[in-house]
């Protein structure tokens, strides 16, 4: 991906802001628009379509048309149209990424790899399309029996707002490698990005096969209850995700959830002081206001060198200043709305008033440029205590909770002690205590000696009510298929 100077935020916000379905743009049924806002200035970017209940069916019908045309497409066919989106995702990069900083408040330098993600999620996907294999099972001489892979249909994937262009170029991918239809439901509070990859891989699949539905919860559950989308997927907190399987549930459909994280850090005795503190502040993603279901909010710190690290923190988390989210230089970008910015507030003086220590920030951002903004300094907790409500609700910003430990039973049932398990880092020279704690640590994907990074293959998800499925993987491509039995009789005629 060529990157020259930044492109301009107002030049690049798409033109076309409403309904894309069916191969086309379309007012909505409903009537309805939205305004979708800047989070780093509060100016209003653009008026936005609100999908409907109507809109959804009008947009499903014409997906299950779309998706009858494009299963048949040979599978190195549908990969080789991938792989052209793919091109065009880092020919745009620079493009789609200004417009994410605008209008989801993450910083520009950050969104630039996430356009960089997104292709390369097409372009994996794109490669395993004859993966996508069945079985035979041995039934004698005189039988043969064999399992085939087949696409499930219309796929409904209700994506969050801290990614949104990642999510919705790298979450197309697996689904459509399948041979399945694709309506992406972007979030309410980003949906630019979105919008304009419909804009740019117009025309490259089968008219249906993809669409992009701006709006909310009514669009959510109608997309989720629809008795013709065979899956739902939704990226989002535990209580969205038990609204989508409510939903699903009268259709006895299947879902895949990424849900909410209160995620562990754990540090034991022999670790570098000076890297632990290095690691505790890049996991938590304050680049983006710690605006990550997988930061690791909870930093469990062994008392041998609980004081060494505290002590550097301060200085390690100094590196991220608030600042206008499409500057080129701003390391740390704004909230996503003022309602999300008050949530957090709520939490900081909680933390205050329980009586945490601030070891850096506390307090929102509201100098020159940012007065209108949604900023909070990057926010740092000790002595901590596993009462206080920092510890144990996720804040979904940038608030670090830091706690003491000594005992490992004890650190471990305080670990596990919550119904959510997303991500857990691990940090030991020990190789026995690594795998040990790995072991028992209740996460989905665990980090030992390493912090916040994806590996396209490796599966990522959550257990307890953190989700359900795996994604990243050859399991994310497999789950968007049916499985089917065939036996032959081969004396049967």
């Amino acid at each position: 991906m060529q990157h020259d100077a930044p492109p301009d935020p107002q030049r690049v916000l798409p033109v076309q802001t409403d309904l894309y379905r069916g191969g086309g743009w379309h007012a909505p049924l409903s009537g309805r628009r939205a305004d979708t806002l800047n989070p780093g200035t509060g100016a209003v970017l653009a008026s936005v379509a609100d999908a409907g209940a109507e809109d959804v069916d009008a947009a499903v019908a014409a997906a299950q048309a779309g998706y009858l045309e494009w299963r048949d497409v040979a599978p190195l066919e549908r990969a080789r149209i991938l792989r052209e989106i793919a091109q065009l995702l880092r020919v745009h990069g620079d493009e789609l990424a200004m417009i994410d900083a605008a209008n989801c408040g993450n910083p520009y330098t950050e969104m630039r790899g996430d356009a960089t993600i997104a292709a390369a999620q097409m372009e994996f996907f794109a490669g395993l399309v004859t993966e996508m294999k069945g079985d035979t099972i041995p039934m004698g001489t005189d039988r043969l029996n064999m399992t085939l892979r087949e696409p499930m249909g219309v796929v409904a994937r209700i994506l969050a707002f801290n990614h949104p262009f990642m999510f919705c170029g790298g979450k197309m991918a697996a689904p459509l490698a399948a041979g399945n239809a694709v309506i992406i439901k972007p979030p309410v509070q980003a949906p630019l990005s979105a919008l304009r990859l419909a804009d740019l891989v117009d025309g490259l699949m089968p008219a249906g096969v993809f669409s992009v539905l701006p709006g909310g919860t009514e669009a959510g559950a109608a997309l989720a209850r629809h008795k013709d989308v065979a899956k739902v997927t939704l990226i989002g907190s535990v209580g969205a995700g038990q609204a989508v399987m409510r939903s699903a549930s009268t259709t006895v459909k299947p879902v895949l959830l990424e849900l909410g994280g209160k995620n562990a850090f754990i540090a034991y005795p022999d670790s570098d002081p000076a890297k632990v503190a290095d690691a505790i502040v890049a996991g938590m993603n304050f680049g983006w206001c710690g605006q990550s279901c997988g930061s690791t909010s909870r930093a469990f710190l062994h008392d041998d060198l609980y004081d060494a690290v505290v002590d550097r923190l301060a200085n390690a988390v100094a590196r991220y200043r608030p600042g206008l989210p499409t500057d080129p230089a701003t390391t740390m970008g704004a909230l996503v709305s003022r309602e999300h910015f008050d949530r957090v507030m709520s939490y900081v003086d909680s933390g205050k008033a329980e009586g945490a220590r601030v070891v850096a920030g506390g307090h929102p951002v509201i100098d020159g440029d940012l007065a209108n903004g949604n900023f909070i300094a990057p926010t740092i907790f000790a002595d901590v205590t596993p009462d206080m409500r920092i510890a144990r609700e996720e804040i979904f910003g940038p608030v670090l909770a830091v706690r003491r430990w000594s005992d490992e039973a004890d650190m471990l049932a305080e670990v596990n002690g919550l119904d959510v398990g997303l991500t857990c880092a691990i940090w030991t020279r020990d190789l026995a205590t690594a795998h040990r704690t790995a072991a028992r640590v209740e996460a989905g994907f665990v980090w030992i000696n390493e912090v916040g990074r994806h590996f396209l293959g490796a599966p990522f998800g959550g257990v307890k009510q953190s989700g359900i499925g795996r994604e990243e993987g050859i399991g994310e491509l497999l789950s968007f298929t049916h499985e089917k039995n065939v036996h032959i009789n081969l004396s049967g005629q």
